[in-house]
């Protein structure tokens, strides 16, 4: 029950709603709607879909269901003559992958099902002791007319206009050529095929025909309307084609024009709403398939020339409350991606690696070291069920020269487990060596592509009890260090604390603060170890100012490197919170849930000036430039060859700034918080711009509180493409036709 590709039609469109096809004539009175006979229903399922009509359908089919301006009947003698040889399957996945047409696969499989039931109700079928089964309704891809468009069969239609439109999407679509492995390693400039563009994690685009010299010419090219998510939004490149996902969507778009090329919807549980409240970071291309999450638990794959799915694997179940908003990386052949949250997930978070190929699950790293094993202890005597968190949400990053992969993992979400011991006593159940390091919480992971084995790991921040996540980008880079090159790996958490280390082996080299947190004291120059403020231990039912705030003094919005000038693009909040713990029983403890608190508040004498960008260069460790703003950073950051750096705030607002000095140099408007990863690419010569706006993430969500006097306009979800003018007469100037 699929919707098919851009020039298929279904055996049962020439015969469906909207086209009266040669089956016959009106049935008698006794005869079953649809070919295969009376489908049970129930009396109460018909009145539930009589009300989900009335919402989508009456609109278009009329209240009485053959009295509707824009819409054919759905009941009558016309309407059972063009069904009568058609299976009660092919009914109702017509009406579920082509209805309603501003939303086809936009109502959860429930709807769906009580809609059919009414409608066969209807028109005759009895009723009868059992409800019409909600089958999950499949994903769809679609290309071609809109959903719905009035006589799609009909070869009358399709005249030369529609041929040379379709020719010209065929020919963009031809074009995508298969991305190696070598492509992956040395990515061409044009293109944008991961998270942050390469493997490094460098977040920096060799592009220069945008550049600080100009930058301020430039202009809106294109935008699109995406399905309303939670953001967070990161758009790949390749070939001349983007591809984007959002919600329950993913898109392949022309990337000068914005003309859709394809599409696939994926029908989600009712729970999801559509993935209005999903955070999908990334995707990931490799050969002829575009890797993605979706916001019930899966990775599919889907073949870039048609959106047609390939495989689709289920890594989590929706149950385990737990999600794959980080995003995922494809390193020799297999799509690696970590689970993150699960508040209430006991045994905490995951790594998986799957076959590119097959989706076969390959292997699996737990997060949360186990009893008996390496760093098992660690855990105040908690037995693995009773550990929490340790999340993975942000992609990884890749050192094809090593063959290692590099994860950052979060904090526990019960730190009462690391703050109170158990019952019986940790002392009286654990071996002596006993910590509540809480490993591999607060590090960085470092694993063996191929087999998910540990290499090396190092703890940023062992015994976090105040949430400040090490979860972020591992940016790889190479630096001078007393003389000689090293090859390091520069992370920061929450806490604004930059901790780069060698990343053959995970030694310790240094560390920058940013100097907006309060909890750490001092940092062993040796081995980066950590001594936190003992004032700041919590006590249950204690409040505490703490800095940043749980929502840290940077959080997933990613820094850029430029890798000519060394320098770091940090996107930074200054803010603390008025932080508490609240102690739970044994047996709220074994429940799940969050036992930590933080509100967030201004730091002690702040200036109103929330919003921060500071420019650090690795190689002296000094602080070349700040900005600071009002409003707080929502958007990644993004830098170029051309000497500019782009980024986006709570005022919707998207900025160029001038890499060299923190200038400010173009901004635009748009219409919500650009709450995502903006990329650069270029199709056809020409360098474009693009960032997501809409809003609708927890972190843009929770900053708002700071800034009231900012607007924040619901939902809008909506891709941004700009570019600069091109030259008057020139071919490019012309506008793309549709």
């Amino acid at each position: 029950m699929q919707r098919m590709s851009r020039g298929t039609v279904g055996p049962w469109l020439t015969a469906g709603i909207l086209t009266v096809g040669a089956l016959g004539g009106a049935q008698a009175a006794g005869d079953s709607l649809l070919a295969d006979g009376p489908v049970s229903y129930t009396a109460a399922q018909a009145a539930r879909g009589r009300i989900s009509y009335d919402g989508y359908c009456a609109s278009c089919h009329g209240g009485n269901l053959d009295d509707g301006q824009f819409g054919p009947p759905v009941k009558g003698t016309t309407f059972r003559a063009q069904w009568h040889a058609q299976s009660a399957a092919a009914f109702e996945t017509f009406v579920a992958t082509r209805m309603p047409p501003s939303g086809p696969v936009g109502l959860d499989s429930q709807a769906y099902a009580d809609i059919d039931a009414y409608l066969l109700q209807q028109n005759g079928e009895p009723a009868g002791a059992s409800e019409l089964v909600a089958a999950r309704v499949p994903p769809r891809t679609r290309g071609g007319p809109p959903a719905g468009g009035d006589n799609f069969a009909n070869p009358d239609n399709q005249d030369a206009l529609y041929r040379q439109a379709e020719a010209a999407i065929a020919a963009t679509l031809a074009h995508v050529q298969p991305v190696s492995d070598e492509m992956l390693r040395d990515p061409p400039a044009a293109d944008w095929l991961m998270w942050r563009r390469t493997y490094d994690s460098q977040g920096f685009s060799p592009l220069t025909q945008i550049n600080r010299g100009n930058v301020a010419h430039l202009r809106m090219a294109w935008s699109l309307a995406l399905p309303i998510g939670g953001n967070e939004i990161t758009p790949l490149v390749h070939d001349g084609v983007l591809f984007i996902e959002s919600a329950d969507t993913i898109e392949a778009l022309d990337a000068a024009s914005g003309r859709q090329l394809w599409q696939y919807v994926r029908a989600l549980p009712a729970g999801l709403r559509n993935g209005r409240g999903s955070r999908m970071k990334g995707m990931a291309i490799y050969q002829d398939l575009l890797y993605a999450p979706t916001p019930d638990g899966h990775v599919v794959a889907l073949d870039v020339h048609n959106g047609n799915v390939r495989w689709d694997h289920e890594v989590i179940a929706p149950a385990r409350g737990v999600s794959l908003d980080g995003g995922p990386i494809v390193v020799n052949g297999k799509v690696i991606i970590g689970v993150s949250l699960g508040v209430n997930t006991a045994g905490g978070n995951f790594i998986v690696g799957l076959d590119a190929h097959s989706g076969a699950q390959l292997w699996l790293f737990h997060t949360i070291a186990q009893p008996g094993e390496p760093g098992g202890n660690s855990w105040n005597g908690a037995p693995f069920n009773q550990r929490y968190g340790s999340g993975v949400w942000t992609a990884g990053s890749y050192d094809p020269k090593l063959n290692q992969l590099y994860f950052g993992t979060g904090n526990t979400y019960d730190v009462g487990t690391l703050l109170q011991p158990y019952d019986p006593p940790a002392a009286a159940s654990s071996p002596p060596d006993v910590s509540r390091d809480a490993l591999y919480t607060d590090s960085t992971l470092a694993l063996d592509p191929d087999t998910g084995k540990l290499d090396w790991y190092y703890q940023h921040f062992n015994g976090d009890v105040w949430d400040q996540d090490w979860v972020f980008e591992q940016t790889l880079l190479t630096l001078p260090i007393d003389g000689r090159a090293h090859r390091l790996l520069v992370t920061g958490g929450k806490l604004a604390i930059f901790d780069a280390l060698d990343r053959d082996d995970g030694r310790y080299e240094f560390s920058k603060d940013a100097g907006l947190q309060n909890l750490v004291t001092h940092i062993d120059p040796r081995t980066g170890s950590k001594t936190f403020d003992p004032a700041l231990t919590p006590i249950g039912g204690k409040s505490y100012l703490v800095c940043p705030s749980t929502w840290g003094a940077r959080n997933w919005i990613a820094t850029s490197y430029d890798p000519s000038t060394d320098m770091l693009y940090v996107p930074l909040l200054e803010a603390c919170m008025n932080y508490s713990w609240v102690p739970r029983s044994p047996a709220e403890v074994a429940a799940g849930g969050d036992d930590l608190h933080g509100m967030m508040r201004p730091r002690p004498n702040s200036d109103g000036e929330f919003g921060r960008i500071e420019a650090i260069n690795l190689r002296t460790r000094q602080i070349v430039w700040t900005h600071r703003q009002r409003a707080p950073l929502t958007s990644s950051m993004l830098a170029s060859a051309g000497g500019v750096l782009f980024s986006g705030s709570h005022d919707r607002v998207f900025r160029a700034y001038d890499q060299a000095t923190g200038q400010p140099l173009w901004q635009a408007v748009l219409n919500a918080s650009p709450n995502s990863t903006p990329i650069t690419y270029t199709a056809h010569g020409v360098q474009y711009v693009a960032v997501v706006a809409g809003g609708g993430g927890p972190l843009d969500a929770a900053i708002g509180t700071m800034t009231p006097e900012i607007g924040s306009p619901p939902g809008g979800t909506t891709l941004w493409v700009f570019r600069l003018p091109a030259p008057s007469g020139s071919l490019a100037a012309r506008a793309p036709k549709h």
